[in-house]
């Protein structure tokens, strides 16, 4: 596929986009990734309708006002998705060139609007606490190894952290237990029962999407090269 067909396929998700009621929660640049993976029409098709469920999925309200699921994981996932691809460096606070896993929490929660402090042992006393796993919702914050580990859960068994030397930041199964946490702490206002279900699932689709595209956008890089 080349650039030029990959440009139009970017332009028409957004033009399609910009009509779904749904819309708002899909960030311009998930979009454009996706755009990326669909290298034929069907594959296009496919993508679109697949983006368009995932945020119907959110499409319910919450008190009659914010649609479920865009107030917390759509805008969690997309404070997230500008971070993907970066390195980690250990003690990097420097969203330009690599980040560790405190600092990709403190700055993703800084887009949002909420100041965290630097370091893990600091993080894991912020918020409120959870009570375990089946109770996170997106946006949660999930650390491991006694403190020393932070990511930040999307919903329906999906995290996305800065991991370890050598590795990137990246959308990845959660491999996270209520035996191996060491606390689990939400930062964001609680959402009711109902639109947690929503978010999650808007979450999760949209994740594999990210995921799924930025796979494809490389390996397309990679033949390019």
């Amino acid at each position: 596929m080349s650039m030029t067909d990959a440009l139009g396929r970017i332009e028409e998700i957004r033009s399609t986009l910009s009509q779904l009621s749904g819309a708002a929660a899909v960030k311009p640049a998930a979009a454009a990734s996706v755009a990326v993976a669909a290298g034929t029409d069907a594959e296009f098709a496919s993508t679109l309708s697949s983006l368009t469920s995932a945020a119907s999925a959110g499409a319910g309200s919450v008190d009659g006002g914010t649609p479920a699921g865009a107030a917390a994981d759509g805008e969690v996932l997309g404070a997230v998705q500008k971070y993907l691809g970066l390195p980690y460096i250990w003690g990097g606070n420097d969203p330009a060139q690599g980040l560790d896993c405190s600092s990709f929490v403190q700055n993703v929660y800084k887009d949002l609007g909420y100041t965290l402090p630097r370091v893990t042992w600091d993080q894991m006393n912020s918020g409120t606490e959870v009570g375990s796993l089946a109770e996170a919702q997106p946006g949660d914050l999930l650390f491991s190894h006694d403190g020393g580990h932070v990511a930040i859960y999307l919903g329906n068994g999906k995290a996305v952290d800065a991991p370890q030397p050598g590795q990137t930041i990246a959308i990845r199964d959660a491999w996270e237990t209520d035996a191996n946490l060491t606390t689990i702490r939400r930062i964001l206002p609680t959402e009711s029962a109902g639109a947690s279900g929503a978010g999650a699932a808007d979450a999760a689709g949209l994740s594999d999407l990210v995921a799924s595209a930025r796979a494809a956008q490389a390996a397309m890089m990679g033949s390019a090269a």
